[in-house]
């Protein structure tokens, strides 16, 4: 854990889960555990119809773009 709040994933598991720069990790909070789970093709699939006319892919795309503009700016990128 960086001091940043950041993890690395084992290349192993990257590989794995097709886990790529840029892909985006949705994270769970459950029965005390954390679980990390790549949004893939296969995963929006998943939840169609779940959350439909939500616009929860959009809000979690505008939250990571929020997060990674922080993140620049307190890197001076």
């Amino acid at each position: 854990m960086t001091q940043k709040g950041q993890i690395v994933i084992p290349a192993s598991i990257r590989k794995k889960y097709n886990i790529k720069p840029g892909t985006l990790v949705n994270v769970i909070e459950q029965e005390g555990k954390i679980i990390l789970e790549p949004v893939t093709k296969d995963y929006i699939k998943k939840l169609r119809g779940i959350a439909a006319g939500s616009g929860a892919l959009e809000e979690l795309k505008e939250q990571r773009d929020k997060d990674r503009k922080k993140e620049n700016e307190k890197s001076g990128f």
